[in-house]
């Protein structure tokens, strides 16, 4: 592990804040003078309430710093950044595989970088880090959570959280809810189990285990035919999910069934996977779940954000959770008890013949991959995939990057026990766009293509100065009006958007963060 400092007064004066931690209650309230988790808050809204950056004068915001991260070697995973940044008391955390960093929130000047020595796994990126106290948490592609002091960099501890002989590779930012971490993995190619795990804070220890698929004998295992499929079912937990204090409820999206692409092995449902799921964040317990993909055969996991939203619906004030899911559906559901409210499609899609009693989509057959290929619509890619939405109570639109796209699914292994990656894909079309949704319908209020073919991944923030940011295929950042849906601002950067901007506020001055190729850009108004 190597840990390289700049010191300089600016960082001796900076480094008097590290001491006070990170105090929990920023974790409730709307993001302003920090940004303490991955979608800010545990919403998943991803909505700043700054509003000194607004419609009326974001054609005047500059650069006002960036910084290159400094791997001290080669990049890992093309050194692109996907990860948010966490933002508390002026300085900026985040991380990518086997780093991680601390910044100047102000400047952009580094203050820490720390290298975790791999010992193998897949690199193909880190979504952020979590704080808790006076401490870091980050995954590692090997497996291991790693605890960090916040103030200086040093390792605390290191702890295997998977097997990386089994091909599993951890991708997700951890997540602090009351004194839990918790984490959750990656990994298609071996058929593994995916799981979700609660840790200690002190010591990293497993507090609870919680498989994503069922075991004989317990509820959902009658989705599956026999033990070996549903122990060898996957439905991974790559990004972390949010959470609503007053039910303590955590809800997560589920990753896509195993073997990919090829069902005939795992005949049923196959539960829990591609699901919204609501669980008990101090037992690990499920409370309910939704079914986004029953029996999916095409890669559509359901890891997207399930954002959380207080809004009214036939006149009355509920408590919903919405998901714009990777299956071309957006799901409007009850955050209480998951039932379907909404299940609307936002892009064009041909899998589905309808939905059955739960609201839950119907796969047609006919459209599962074959030998000869059948057009898949959308894309294994997803009408949308893993870059978070963003919802603003503001305008009512939950805004997400979408991809109308469509390609021809092959199936390869045609035994009845499959395994692995099953099948392959030719790309026939795809264009990007981001849309705007109305929460209570689904129905698309506006949306922007982006010219030009080619899929996109950009994530989104949304402010209450009537602004929404977001990228594009050609490394733009861009402000759109956020009701209107019009171009307001952009800037080329060296690299696209991939995770979602941040906002935050430090010595009265509002800054917009985003990360891009291997690099942090902060922006701010030209005064």
């Amino acid at each position: 592990m190597k840990i390289s400092r700049l010191l300089s007064a600016s960082i001796c004066l900076t480094a008097l804040a590290w001491g006070q931690g990170l105090d929990p209650k920023k974790l409730l309230q709307p993001p302003t003078d920090t940004w303490p988790s991955y979608n800010g808050d545990y919403s998943g809204r991803r909505y700043s309430t700054l509003k000194q950056i607004n419609s009326t004068n974001v054609g005047n915001m500059t650069l006002a710093w960036n910084y290159r991260m400094n791997f001290g070697g080669p990049a890992p995973g093309g050194g692109t950044m996907k990860a948010t940044p966490l933002m508390v008391n002026g300085v900026l955390y985040f991380s990518a595989p086997d780093h991680a960093w601390a910044v100047d929130a102000r400047t952009g000047r580094q203050l820490w970088h720390y290298e975790w020595k791999s010992k193998g796994g897949i690199h193909i990126g880190s979504r952020g880090v979590a704080i808790y106290r006076d401490w870091l948490y980050f995954e590692t592609p090997d497996n291991y959570l790693i605890c960090l002091n916040a103030k200086d960099g040093t390792e605390r501890w290191h702890t295997a959280i998977g097997d990386v002989r089994l091909e599993y590779f951890s991708t997700p930012a951890p997540m602090v809810i009351g004194n839990h971490i918790i984490v959750g993995t990656g990994g298609d190619s071996l058929d593994v189990p995916g799981y979700l795990e609660a840790r200690d804070p002190e010591t990293g220890k497993v507090q609870w285990h919680w498989n994503t698929t069922p075991r004989p004998g317990e509820p959902g295992a009658e989705t599956w035919p026999n033990k070996d499929a549903m122990e060898h079912g996957g439905g991974m937990t790559w990004l972390p999910g949010t959470y609503d204090p007053e039910l303590n409820l955590y809800y997560l999206g589920t990753g896509n069934p195993n073997p990919v692409w090829a069902g005939q092995g795992r005949k049923g449902d196959n539960l829990y996977t591609c699901s919204i799921v609501a669980l008990n964040p101090d037992t690990g317990k499920m409370v309910w779940y939704f079914q986004a993909s029953p029996h999916d055969t095409h890669d559509w996991d359901a890891i997207q954000t399930p954002v959380l939203i207080d809004g009214v619906i036939d006149g009355k004030p509920r408590k919903l959770v919405a998901q714009a899911s990777r299956n071309g559906y957006y799901f409007l559901l009850d955050r209480t008890n998951g039932k379907q409210i909404v299940s609307e499609p936002y892009i064009k899609l041909n899998w589905s013949k309808g939905l059955d009693k739960r609201g839950q989509p119907i796969p047609d057959p006919e459209k599962d991959p074959k030998p000869e290929g059948i057009l898949s619509m959308p894309s294994a890619s997803g009408g949308t995939n893993w870059a978070p939405p963003s919802f603003s109570p503001q305008s009512g639109l939950f805004y997400v990057s979408g991809t109308e796209n469509y390609s021809l699914l092959f199936l390869t292994d045609t035994e009845e026990k499959p395994e692995g990656f099953a099948g392959k894909e030719t790309n026939l079309w795809s264009k990007a766009s981001v849309k705007a949704l109305d929460y209570k319908t689904g129905k698309v209020k506006w949306m922007h293509e982006f010219p030009g073919l080619g899929g996109g991944n950009f994530g989104v923030l949304s402010t209450v100065g009537n602004l929404m940011f977001t990228g594009d295929q050609y490394n733009n950042f861009i402000a759109f009006d956020a009701t209107a849906g019009g171009i307001l601002w952009h800037s080329r950067l060296g690299g696209t958007v991939a995770n979602g901007p941040i906002s935050y506020e430090l010595d009265g001055k509002q800054y917009v963060v985003v990360g891009a190729g291997d690099s942090i850009y902060a922006f701010a108004l030209n005064r």
